[in-house]
């Protein structure tokens, strides 16, 4: 995969609110595109004029100075959400530490942070959350398959199921708010009790505060054909299945989502784990002992 620097020339969004899935009041994209190639992911899709998403990877050279700058003009403080349209800590990340340097800001400034990933390199950077938690600090794993071999089918490239729970428990030690992210399920593929029942297993053992779920997928044009093109290959003849169910439709639920809902939440209630985050607010940072 090609690997190009650019200029960025705004770096926080604002994002719209209320946002009841992730608490954010602004996103980054330190990358554009990403390496992780799982076949599900809509930021292929042509809305986000990124035209070569699997194939080259932009790094935004400037953007921890284009970081600082912005946030030194911020007079709302809210979270910052990282991994929206790629994963912030994809294998390039290792090298180029700009996920890293970009926390470290945030850290001096004070902002609350939220960061999505499937990647368990989130602990290279443990110093930094634990800081940002004196305010806020939230991490999100993206966690679809509880099999590890089934995962590696639909997020080739992305770390192991096993590797990313351990990197939870982790941060769940060191007092962060940790959870999941099960979105999406996959029709026909991830939908079924068993697979559901053994990701809030492992949740629970592995100190999980939270799951947010999203029992089906979202297809549209480009990414659609691209989903379709990995079905033919690791799950034969499932293509057929989802054209009958669904067609062009954008959203395409779970079958049986609403009994799964049922197991999912009657498990979450028993093992304690929200189906919820609980976000930022100010006034609850965290107060640090003088002793």
């Amino acid at each position: 995969m090609a690997i190009r620097e650019i200029q960025a020339k705004v770096l926080l969004a604002h994002v719209r609110q209320p946002d009841p899935w992730f608490g954010l009041r602004y996103n980054v994209n330190l990358y554009r595109g990403c390496q992780h190639r799982c076949i599900y992911c809509d930021s292929r899709s042509e809305c986000y004029q990124i035209e070569h998403f699997d194939r080259e990877v932009l790094v935004k050279a400037n953007a921890v100075e284009l970081l600082q700058k912005e946030l030194a003009r911020k007079r709302v403080v809210g979270t910052i959400g990282l991994g929206s349209m790629n994963d912030p800590y994809m294998p390039l990340e290792a090298q180029l530490n700009l996920t890293g340097r970009a926390l470290q800001v945030i850290a001096r400034f004070g902002f609350p942070v939220h960061v999505i990933t499937k990647s368990d390199l989130v602990l290279k950077d443990l110093d930094a959350l634990c800081e940002i938690n004196r305010t806020y600090a939230a991490v999100s794993f993206t966690v679809t398959a509880a099999d590890d071999d089934l995962a590696k089918k639909v997020e080739p490239n992305a770390p192991l199921v096993s590797a990313r729970f351990r990197a939870m428990q982790v941060l769940a030690e060191h007092g962060l708010h940790t959870g999941l992210t099960m979105m999406p399920v996959l029709p026909f593929i991830e939908d079924n009790e068993e697979n559901i029942r053994r990701i809030v297993e492992q949740a629970h053992a592995h100190g999980a505060a939270y799951i947010i779920p999203s029992f089906g997928v979202t297809l549209r044009d480009r990414q659609r054909a691209y989903y379709y093109e990995r079905l033919d290959e690791s799950f034969p003849g499932l293509r057929q299945k989802y054209e009958r169910a669904y067609g062009d439709r954008y959203h395409c639920p779970v079958p049986d989502a609403e009994r799964l809902a049922k197991v999912f939440d009657d498990l979450c209630s028993q093992y304690g784990i929200a189906t919820y985050m609980t976000p930022y607010q100010p006034g609850t940072a965290t107060q640090l002992s003088l002793f």
